[in-house]
C-alpha cells in the first residue's frame, strides 16, 4: 500500500477547496493526489503526471475503479515538459503545484531495472525506458575513470569517488558489469574495511539522477511553474537529498513572482519516521505566488 510522504502538511500548505485544479506532477502511488480529490470534489481535478509507465497504468487502473476518469488527468511525460503538458490537456487555472521527488516503492520493488543494491537486476535506471537512452550499465562500462569520478563526487557527494572509479575501470576490463549485483560487490571490493551500505546509496543515487537527468529537470519544472500557478497558487516540493533541496531553497529565494511560506524546510515527525522509514530523509518546501 502507497503511503504518501508529510501527507496532512502537503495538505496544509495546498490548501484544496471545492472545485480547485491541482498538479501532482509525481503521481507516483496516487496517494497525494487521491486526498487532493476528495477535498476538492465534486468538481475539482488533478493532473497527474509520471515518467513511469506502470506508475500510469496503475493510476488509470484506480481511476476507473473509483469512477474519476473525469476528475484525473494522466500523462506518462516528463515533467520537466510541464508547459506542454498543461497547453496539451487544456488545464487551467492552476491552483497548487506538487512535486514529490522521492523514488516510488513500486519502481524500487516491482520494475526489474536496478534501482536497489538490495537486488540482483539488470542496470538499467530510466524511469521510462522508451523515452530514456541511456543506461546506468553504459555509464559503468564505457564512462572513462575521471567522469565516473566527478559524476559520484557531484551527484552522490561521495568521499571515496576516486577509488571507486579506479575499480570500475580496473574490473570492467575483465568482465562486463551488468547487474546492480555486480557493482555492488565491486564497490565492496573496493573499500575493504572503509565499506558502509550508504555508499552504495551514493553511488546507485548518482548514476539514477545522470540517467534521468533529474536535477536538470527539476530546475526546468521549478522554471514553468512561475507561469502556469495562478495568483495566490502554491507549490510545494518534497525533495530527499541536498542536492535538490539546494535547488529548491535557491529558487524559492532568487525568484521574485514567488513568496516563501516556509522559512526552515519542515520534516517529518519520529512517529512517520517509525510508519514510513523512507520518509527520514523528505525536507518540504513551499511558495506562494505573487
Amino acid at each position: 500500500m502507497h503511503v504518501p510522504v508529510l501527507l496532512d502538511e502537503v495538505l496544509e500548505y495546498l490548501q484544496p477547496k471545492e472545485g480547485q485544479n491541482f498538479i501532482d506532477c509525481t503521481i507516483g502511488g496516487g496517494g497525494h493526489s487521491f486526498k487532493i480529490l476528495s477535498c476538492t470534489k465534486p468538481n475539482g481535478k488533478v493532473l497527474g503526471i509520471d515518467l513511469s509507465p506502470e506508475a500510469i497504468e496503475k493510476i488509470d487502473n484506480q481511476r476507473r475503479t473509483l469512477n474519476l476518469r473525469e476528475r484525473i488527468i494522466l500523462s506518462n511525460d516528463n515533467f520537466a515538459n510541464l508547459e506542454e503538458i498543461v497547453e496539451l490537456n487544456s488545464f487551467s487555472p492552476v491552483h497548487g503545484i506538487l512535486l514529490d521527488l522521492g523514488l516510488s516503492s513500486d519502481l524500487i520493488e516491482n520494475s526489474g531495472r536496478g534501482f536497489s543494491f538490495m537486488r540482483d537486476e539488470i542496470l538499467d535506471m530510466r524511469f521510462n525506458p522508451e523515452s530514456g537512452k541511456l543506461t546506468a550499465q553504459e555509464i559503468v562500462n564505457q564512462y572513462s575513470e575521471k567522469t565516473l569520478r566527478e559524476i559520484f563526487w557531484r551527484y552522490g557527494e561521495e568521499r571515496y569517488s576516486p577509488r571507486i572509479a579506479l575499480e570500475i575501470v580496473k574490473n570492467r576490463k575483465r568482465n562486463k558489469i551488468q547487474t546492480s549485483a555486480q557493482l555492488s560487490e565491486l564497490i565492496k571490493n573496493a573499500l575493504g574495511f572503509r565499506f558502509h551500505i550508504k555508499i552504495l546509496a551514493r553511488i546507485f543515487q548518482s548514476l539514477r539522477i545522470v540517467v534521468n537527468q533529474e536535477l536538470e529537470n527539476l530546475q526546468q519544472v521549478l522554471t514553468s511553474s512561475i507561469d502556469i500557478l495562478s495568483p495566490s497558487g502554491r507549490i510545494v516540493v518534497l525533495s530527499y537529498h541536498t542536492l535538490e533541496d539546494r535547488i529548491v531553497k535557491r529558487f524559492f529565494k532568487e525568484e521574485d513572482s514567488f513568496k516563501i511560506l516556509t522559512k526552515k524546510p519542515i520534516t517529518p515527525t519520529s512517529e512517520e519516521i517509525k510508519k514510513n522509514p523512507r520518509s527520514r530523509s523528505a525536507k518540504l518546501r513551499v511558495a506562494e505566488k505573487i
